[in-house]
């Protein structure tokens, strides 16, 4: 079934879809009258809804049936991801949605190749956030997780003093995943690295703010797998895979 995100609550029985998502509808997906889709809100309701017309601008839809989305992992994890080469963010930022993320802040640290500037960075953010909507519908989440502004390492270590627990994933090692939660976190965050990892003194940083330096096992894993199995880790740990 269709998925599709919406910025307002419905209130009636009938709901217009305008804009990129009733052209989504009529042009892409080529959907007919009768055909059911899913509609979500920003309280993450999910509305089950039947195609009711559909015009050359808009679609409206008739209501058959709303209840809170069960898709959204009970653990809010933020990703603070220093930027990589290439496109690279890209493929991060998709499977990272799928995975049940709920925010990315992209921060530039002491051994990050790629370093756009502020102008370059904003466009970028754009771009991010489309994956992340395009991810969200594709993975049925119950939100688009946010792409934040870009960031310094500092200023990152700063922000994630609001999370209940803070991981910092480290080439040179630490304690396994399951060591450090022991007990479920509402809000985690977790630091990882690009192509050169991070300085030791960044490790400090994070140690001394109260977080933990973990591993992903004997193996060093490329940029863009260490974030796919350090959330998949902490998916598993937190009973999110169930």
């Amino acid at each position: 079934m269709a998925w599709f995100f919406i910025n307002e609550n419905i209130t009636s029985d009938q709901y217009v879809l305008c804009g990129e998502n009733a052209k989504h509808i009529s042009k892409v997906l080529r959907m007919n009258r009768g055909e059911e889709l899913t509609l979500v809100t920003p309280e993450k309701i999910q509305c089950k809804c039947e195609v009711f017309s559909i015009s050359s601008d808009s679609v409206i839809v008739e209501v058959l049936e709303k209840k809170p989305c069960e898709n959204e992992p009970d653990v809010e994890v933020t990703l603070y991801q220093a930027l990589p080469k290439g496109d690279k963010m890209e493929y991060i930022i998709q499977k990272c949605v799928e995975l049940g993320i709920t925010k990315i802040v992209p921060m530039i640290t002491a051994r990050c190749v790629s370093r756009p500037d502020m102008k370059s960075l904003a466009k970028k953010q754009v771009r991010w956030q489309k994956i992340a909507m395009q991810a969200a519908m594709q993975s049925r989440r119950g939100i688009i997780p946010k792409i934040c502004d870009g960031v310094s390492f500092q200023n990152a270590a700063e922000l994630t003093k609001k999370n209940d627990k803070t991981i910092l994933f480290y080439e040179m090692g630490g304690e396994p995943v399951h060591k450090i939660l022991t007990q479920k976190p509402k809000t985690l965050g977790i630091f990882i690295g690009s192509e050169g990892g991070f300085e030791q003194s960044e490790a400090d940083l994070i140690i001394r703010n109260g977080g933990s330096t973990a591993t992903l096992g004997n193996r060093i894993l490329r940029c863009e797998t260490a974030p796919l199995a350090a959330l998949s880790v902490i998916m598993y740990q937190t009973g999110n895979f169930d």
